[in-house]
């Protein structure tokens, strides 16, 4: 027969030195110099032999010992182990605050939150100062700002194929940078469980099927060169218009309205009245030295009209550029407002300058509503370099360029 064991008593509990004191039922006080703590020993429902803590002396006293003990006892008669339980309500717990703190973090993540905080982990580490700028200013120039402050969770495709459409039409090849930007961006979320679709990776063939027979034709910017080259050799008033048109990015009715006056005494700027413009806001634009060549050529020709008809004191006709395109084999390859679209290709395409310079310079009015959040001579400086970069790219004017001019 075993040794009967003496049940402790509150006084032992306080005075007893070191060593593991039993109590019966496999309780017992542990004491570790200072340290006096409970510890339950029993034989778990699988067979193996536990041992579970029950907390210190100066928190459980003898009674509430013995009572936690028996709950406990009792807890395995039942066939559940105290120590698994304790296991799964702590991973259970522990589970139950990931969530809440990821529901937390996608309240905050909205679209704009979740490009920047990929932009400075991805793209700013490893691309240039400039290309790094440009990368996150044409997602916030171009993706409405009401999407942007969306939860990317909630984030649907049919806003960004709304938003991505009408610059698809015009520039295809910005609108796919940009959805494919986006694209990363939401599969960097999704990994971060901030997101659980991609609905830029959705609408990539929707984005494709917008584009029909109706955009306008545009010669690859990697052919301007030579087509500039070729249009100097033309005579008449309507090439060096098209030439002009060509090199400062503008459209037709601008072109083809301009008045002397509205030049800079130095002729360096020319000022497009917002009457004349498609938004209704004044445009200025920052001629290059190969612009202002053209201006020096048809000088003297009117005395109001920059490129004067021939029919008499009134500007040309829109046709005379598109015969001009006819005359030179080109109308089947290019419209003239297609050559718009190769200076916004070569632009976005080569990272020439941030999205909203590029969009100033060629007067799309949403532009105009970034100008007052930035340096404004900064803002001028840019579009000024991006315009003299784009008419080095279209061919400098070299001595074998510079023919007599004849009125058409």
């Amino acid at each position: 027969m075993g040794k009967k064991i003496e049940l402790l008593t509150a006084l032992d509990c306080k005075t007893l030195g070191d060593g593991k004191h039993a109590d019966g039922l496999g309780l017992s006080l542990i004491v570790r110099g200072e340290s006096r703590a409970w510890a339950l020993r029993y034989t778990a429902p699988d067979g193996r032999r536990r041992d579970v803590g029950l907390g210190a002396l100066a928190d459980v006293g003898l009674k509430a010992a013995r009572d936690a003990a028996a709950d406990l006892r009792d807890k395995v008669r039942r066939g559940v182990d105290p120590l698994a339980e304790r296991a799964a309500q702590r991973e259970a717990a522990e589970a139950e605050r990931i969530r809440k703190q990821s529901e937390h973090v996608a309240e905050r993540a909205t679209l704009l939150r979740v490009i920047r905080d990929y932009h400075a982990a991805h793209v700013e580490p490893k691309r240039s100062a400039k290309h790094s700028a440009q990368w996150i200013a044409s997602v916030e120039a171009h993706i409405p700002a009401k999407t942007l402050a969306k939860p990317i969770a909630d984030v649907e495709a049919s806003e960004l194929l709304d938003a991505l459409t009408p610059l698809y039409l015009k520039v295809p090849e910005t609108a796919r940078r940009i959805r494919q930007r986006l694209e990363v961006a939401f599969d960097w979320a999704i990994v971060r469980k901030l997101a659980k679709e991609n609905p830029a990776r959705v609408i990539a063939t929707q984005l494709r099927q917008q584009r029909d027979g109706a955009h306008h034709k545009a010669l690859p910017f990697g052919e301007i060169a030579a087509f500039v080259r070729q249009l100097r050799q033309q005579t008449g008033t309507a090439a060096r218009a098209l030439e002009f048109l060509i090199l400062t990015a503008a459209r037709t009715g601008e072109v083809l309205g301009m008045t002397w006056d509205e030049i800079s005494p130095a002729g360096d700027v020319w000022t497009v009245p917002g009457a004349r413009m498609k938004a209704g806001e004044p445009h200025v634009v920052y001629l290059s030295d190969a612009a202002r060549a053209v201006l020096a050529r048809v000088r003297g020709l009117s005395d109001r009209y920059v490129f004067r008809s021939p029919a008499g004191d009134k500007p040309l006709s829109s046709m005379a550029l598109l015969m001009q395109l006819e005359r030179m084999g080109m109308r089947d390859r290019t419209t003239v407002h297609g050559l718009r679209a190769s200076f916004s290709t070569w632009a976005y395409e080569g990272d020439k300058a941030r999205a909203d310079v590029i969009e100033a310079t060629l007067a799309h009015s949403e532009a105009d509503k970034v100008k007052a959040a930035y340096n404004r001579a900064q803002f001028a400086e840019d579009r000024k370099k991006l315009l003299a970069e784009w008419a080095q790219f279209a061919g400098p004017l070299t001595t074998a360029d510079v023919i007599p001019f004849k009125a058409a």
